[in-house]
């Protein structure tokens, strides 16, 4: 949903869950969730509960139950390329196409190009300000595979910039990278949706970082769902019941995790 004041992405209260080969799995019970524009959700939780599941309901996983809606209209009444022009995803497998390179890749607008794939100069400019955007500028030319893990990261979000949609959702965009390159990371992603507007959703395991960098976060349990900025869950008491263990400690004034 699409509010005066910006973008509201919103999955209605449902049943989250999929079907097993042999059974339907609930993950959280209900969810009422929402993206507003201009803010970085950190979507957090341990391993197994649903995290990556959740992101690919945008697109790939065929609702069970409930519905999301952008602009009062459900994600089933979009066609492939109206919703490709809605939502970028930024998945966490390696690129493989080891013999492009970063622009090329970045050139992927197929919203907007057709089935040629034909870039107007329009479009070349667009692709240079992706780019520009993410850092990776005088990487343009370089194969992807010379690229370092946190140099290709930054090209599939380049590529998602340049698809030019409101939303975009990242599984563990992380995930491969080193400290320092984590950090710059989130910090790229919260400054473009805080610039440019957009809603972005990462599923993330680094739970510290969350903390301080998103504007709001998702954290998933088991059949419980907590939506909240990290002051509002560190209060509410949410995230020292998913941080505490023996020997762990949330400290909910700091927003740490402290080591015993």
């Amino acid at each position: 949903k699409y509010s005066l004041d910006g973008i509201k992405h919103y999955i209605k209260e449902s049943d989250y869950s999929y079907r097993s080969k042999h059974q339907l799995r609930a993950i959280a019970s209900p969810v009422h969730a929402s993206l507003q524009a201009g803010e970085l959700t950190c979507l957090i939780g341990a391993n197994g509960v649903g995290k990556s599941t959740l992101p690919e309901l945008s697109r790939f996983q065929p609702a069970l139950d409930g519905e999301i809606l952008i602009q009062d209209k459900s994600l089933s009444d979009f066609s492939a390329q109206e919703l490709a022009r809605e939502i970028s995803i930024v998945l966490t497998s390696k690129t493989d196409h080891a013999q492009l390179s970063a622009e090329e890749i970045v050139h992927g607008r197929s919203p907007y190009t057709g089935f040629w794939g034909t870039l107007s100069t329009a479009d070349k400019q667009i692709v240079a300000s992706a780019l520009q955007e993410t850092g990776i500028q005088h990487l343009a030319q370089r194969n992807i595979s010379e690229l370092s893990d946190g140099e290709r990261q930054k090209v599939v979000i380049a590529k998602a910039l340049a698809q030019q949609t409101r939303i975009i959702i990242l599984d563990e965009p992380t995930a491969f990278l080193d400290f320092p390159s984590k950090i710059e990371t989130l910090q790229m992603l919260r400054r473009l949706a805080h610039e440019q507007h957009k809603s972005i959703l990462l599923s993330t395991h680094d739970v510290e970082l969350a903390l301080q960098l998103s504007d709001r976060l998702w954290l998933m349990e088991e059949s419980r769902f907590s939506i909240g900025t990290p002051k509002e869950l560190a209060a509410d008491g949410s995230l020292s019941r998913f941080i505490n263990r023996d020997g762990i400690r949330f400290n909910k004034d700091s927003l740490r995790i402290e080591i015993k």
